[in-house]
């Protein structure tokens, strides 16, 4: 294996990598090509909205398929995936200094120890304002608001007439994208998925009341069309000045262009716990490949100290623009924290996200379930919630339905009879 920042000779090698089409991933195409320079070895992208990328690197990886060499992964796959034999166990050098990944991103890619897929970057989430906005409306919005306080900002910033809407949240379908937020609001509200024996609580009160609020504010106060908007979508809203405020995954902040914004940790209902999630963007390397030395050099040079600083030093990119959220490392850098005023705010998120079981819910996860039915489970949810955001289905009719295709499925698997 190459040793971080001493690159190997990959001459001939060719690696097809499957990533989320998200902007630190965009921009490594570029940073890559120095790579490509250095150790011959060719780089083929494939970049896909995160839900397609998830259903066909899902699919792919767990028939072997082996269409890919190095794979874009998660918190709810790494360890599942490794515990089945589907992606290979990672080994870097002593140089790559693994030490230095976060605790919590270490810990959420592990299986019994071992690393299965490395951060390219890691986050939580937060809230995103626009400080005039909230100026001008003469409202604040605090660390670990009232899910009321935040709603009451959003209908002061609220102004459709001039095209700034108070809240963007998101609506897509998907257990990553609508199932995602509106699990970290359900879990402030003391809403869980499953109970102590792994039963669906989907047609709790809990769950109502979180629903029922979420769709009122996105509603009355988010744009047009939520229902199709993921992190993409919104980001791109929020850089045309159409948002008040964004709650979303702490990583935005490298993007965000309005230089008014302002940052507070994520609003609840009264249970701060699993008010904000936690998640990572890593590569993994399918079982089998034929590649796997190359890909692991890749991935070792893509996680590595010396990326962080590829991209700190890049012509076309800056020290504002560098993943965060994997290395403790990046957070002393000078550079890095002129550059990034969103840093501690982040931080914050992250190491106060709360992964691990509680009395509340007996699982691994905040806003996802670390099972292998979760996806599934996500996906339904998603659409149905999609169909609430719509009116196409009443809130309750939509979580019944969620709260039917969750106990088929879990049933199914065994959790119970």
């Amino acid at each position: 294996m190459a040793a971080s920042g001493a690159i190997a000779d990959g001459h001939g090698k060719e690696l097809t990598i499957a990533i989320v089409n998200n902007g630190h991933m965009i921009n490594m195409q570029k940073v890559a090509e120095a790579y490509t320079e250095a150790t011959g070895t060719k780089l083929n992208w494939v970049a896909l909205e995160e839900g397609v990328l998830r259903e066909q690197v899902t699919s792919d990886t767990a028939t072997g398929g082996g269409q890919y060499d190095v794979i874009n992964i998660g918190m709810q796959e790494a360890p599942i995936w490794g515990a089945a034999g589907w992606i290979e166990p990672l080994n870097f050098s002593d140089a790559y200094d693994v030490e230095d990944i976060l605790p919590a991103m270490r810990a959420g890619l592990s299986h019994e120890g071992t690393l299965y897929a490395a951060p390219f970057y890691g986050e939580s989430s937060m809230v995103m304002y626009r400080k005039d906005l909230a100026d001008a409306a003469g409202v604040t919005i605090g660390d670990n608001d009232s899910w009321d306080n935040v709603k009451a900002a959003a209908a002061a910033m609220h102004d459709p007439d001039n095209g700034v809407y108070g809240a963007c949240l998101r609506g897509k379908p998907g257990w990553g994208d609508n199932a995602a937020f509106i699990t970290t609001v359900a879990n402030s509200f003391g809403a869980a998925w499953f109970d102590a024996d792994m039963k669906p609580q989907l047609d709790s009160p809990e769950w109502n009341a979180a629903i029922n609020f979420y769709v009122d504010l996105l509603s009355n106060y988010g744009p047009p069309g939520s229902e199709g908007n993921s992190f993409n979508e919104i980001l791109a809203l929020y850089n045309e000045d159409k948002c008040g405020l964004w709650i979303d995954a702490t990583i935005a902040a490298s993007f965000l262009e309005n230089p008014n914004v302002a940052y507070a940790q994520s609003p609840n209902a009264g249970n701060p716990v699993g008010a904000n999630w936690l998640w990572a963007w890593a590569f993994a390397v399918p079982a089998g490949s034929p590649n796997a030395d190359a890909a692991q050099d890749f991935i070792e040079w893509a996680t590595s100290k010396e990326y962080v600083q590829a991209v700190g030093n890049h012509p076309e990119f800056g020290w504002g623009s560098v993943p965060t959220g994997q290395r403790a490392s990046t957070y002393d850098l000078p550079e890095f924290q002129a550059a990034a005023k969103f840093a501690a705010a982040e931080m914050a998120a992250i190491n106060s996200a709360a992964p691990e079981p509680t009395d509340l819910k007996p699982y691994v996860g905040v806003q996802f379930v670390a099972i292998p039915e979760f996806p599934q489970i996500g996906v339904v949810f998603g659409q149905e919630m999609a169909a609430a955001l719509t009116g196409a289905k009443s809130v309750e009719d939509a979580l019944a339905d969620s709260q039917k295709a969750a106990d088929g499925i879990m049933r199914e698997a065994g959790y119970y009879e």
